[in-house]
């Protein structure tokens, strides 16, 4: 079963320094930090601020070659947790027939908000109970909502 999510927010994790994009439920009050790199929290940073760049970034133009091909992005969810590592899915739709790809959660996240499809995340059963960061999620959800 899939819970509908928004990006809540970017925060940096104080212990690993690192970037973590907080999904919340959107009916709901839970939320899932998911660690991201630099660089690919900056490109979901822009897309949040909405910022322009001169010329498209990696996002841009996967987001400009799907639209070229009629491709339609249904939505992305954040599918799996293996080894401390998530995963992810987008789902696709061309002609009627409907596609998975596998992917990064955060080039999934980036990409849905690009193309203003739903964000989902599976119920943490089918993570086996395991979410990374969980204390983290309850230190900051009073911030976070």
């Amino acid at each position: 079963m899939e819970l509908e999510c928004k990006i809540r927010g970017l925060m940096m994790d104080p212990v690993t320094n690192m970037p973590v994009v907080v999904l919340k439920e959107t009916a709901g009050s839970g939320v899932l930090p998911i660690w991201v790199g630099v660089y690919e929290a900056n490109a979901i940073a822009l897309e949040i601020e909405k910022v322009q760049t001169p010329r498209p970034m990696t996002h841009d133009l996967l987001k400009n070659v799907l639209t070229g091909l009629n491709v339609h992005v249904q939505k992305v969810v954040v599918s799996d947790l293996k080894d401390d590592t998530f995963y992810a899915l987008i789902w696709m739709e061309r002609d009627g027939q409907l596609m998975s790809m596998d992917s990064r959660p955060s080039d999934a996240l980036a990409l849905a908000l690009r193309l203003d499809c739903p964000i989902a995340r599976m119920l943490p059963s089918r993570c086996n109970g395991r979410l990374p960061g969980r204390r983290l999620a309850r230190a900051t959800s009073a911030r976070i909502e």
